[in-house]
């Protein structure tokens, strides 16, 4: 037993002078000092020996492995010093070069305004609609007929709405009135909703107007609802918005869901009213529609309108965030040029 320990001592130190990387030692250690290393194997053995034996062989093991532990720790901290230099070397940065400027990316403009107009109508008790209620893709009743629109309405012509081929009546929204629909459907008032999200219009694509863009519409209808709640909501909201009190003004309009209905514009933000290119030299600029919630609309989703009234409304956040930061193309906002979005 003393020639195989003194034999296992010596390919101890050979294979430890031999090994060159961390992992190798780690080895080395498992298999001769492990729990089933050939050094433990050998004291376990130890208890068969005679009595005069015993201590011999007990205090040799003992040497052998100490001997071999200690080569296996020294061999170690010379490869991690020299792993440590290594890497120190090849990962050495000089700190007089000049740094590297690397960019960080931004909330899309369209983004944050839509997160401007959502914070301001919570502040106020509204809620976002849920995205099982607002989907892109809506049927012709959802989008048109539930709202009050004639079968012959303008708007349901192929020139104006992208139907799809998929199915009979199935299309990509022109507003996100279907969410409002489908919320009165599910819930019984009161409500108090807006809806967010993009709609899609067979329009000429121009500085102007755009064949995809963003809406964000309202509705609130409760017990006692009146124009009047309209109109402080939606100054409200104006004057959140801009960031002061901007000048506004109701103009009587006509929409198939509301009754009465109505225009609001704000003092154009270019020429401070006085009259320019961007507003037509009207001094005014047109951010959104709304009105009382036609009655009909109301039976369409089994709401009494005996009991209960309400009003709606819709805005454009393209044209909402042309007039805020003074942007004179809303081709801009689906460009993705670095130097327009970097403003923001």
């Amino acid at each position: 037993m003393k020639n195989k320990l003194e034999e296992i001592k010596k390919q101890a130190l050979t294979e430890i002078n031999s090994v060159n990387t961390l992992e190798e030692i780690e080895s080395i250690k498992v298999k001769f000092l492990g729990r089933k290393g050939e050094l433990t194997n050998i004291r376990r053995g130890i208890k068969d020996l005679s009595l005069e034996e015993k201590p011999v062989i007990g205090d040799l093991a003992n040497r052998v492995a100490g001997e071999i532990e200690s080569k296996i720790q020294e061999k170690y901290q010379a490869l991690y010093k020299a792993e440590i230099a290594k890497k120190l070397e090849t990962e050495k940065i000089d700190i007089t070069l000049p740094g590297v400027s690397r960019p960080y990316g931004a909330q899309h403009p369209l983004t944050s305004t839509i997160n401007d107009i959502a914070a301001i109508f919570q502040g106020m008790g509204f809620s976002l609609a849920e995205n099982i209620n607002s989907p892109e893709v809506e049927t012709e009743y959802y989008n048109f007929d539930a709202l009050n629109f004639p079968p012959d309405h303008p708007a349901k012509d192929m020139q104006d709405t992208f139907y799809t081929l998929n199915a009979p009546n199935l299309l990509l929204r022109s507003q996100t009135s279907n969410s409002q629909i489908r919320g009165m459907e599910k819930k019984a008032p009161p409500l108090r909703i807006i809806s967010p999200g993009r709609v899609y219009r067979s329009e000429a694509v121009s500085s102007r107007k755009n064949n995809l863009f963003h809406q964000v519409e309202g509705l609130m209808v409760d017990k006692d609802v009146t124009f009047g709640d309209l109109k402080g909501v939606l100054n409200e909201f104006t004057r959140q918005f801009f960031g002061q009190s901007r000048p506004t003004r109701f103009r009587t309009s006509y929409f198939p869901f509301t009754e009465p209905s109505v225009e609001i514009d704000v003092q154009c933000i270019m020429c401070q009213g006085k009259g320019c290119r961007t507003c037509s030299g009207t001094g005014w600029l047109e951010i959104l529609g709304a009105g009382m919630v036609d009655p009909n609309v109301l039976k369409n989703v089994n709401i009494d309108p005996d009991s209960y009234s309400g009003f709606a409304f819709g805005m454009g956040v393209e044209r909402l965030a042309m007039l805020k930061y003074a942007i004179n193309d809303i081709r801009l906002f689906f460009n993705n040029d670095v130097r327009f979005l970097e403003q923001f």
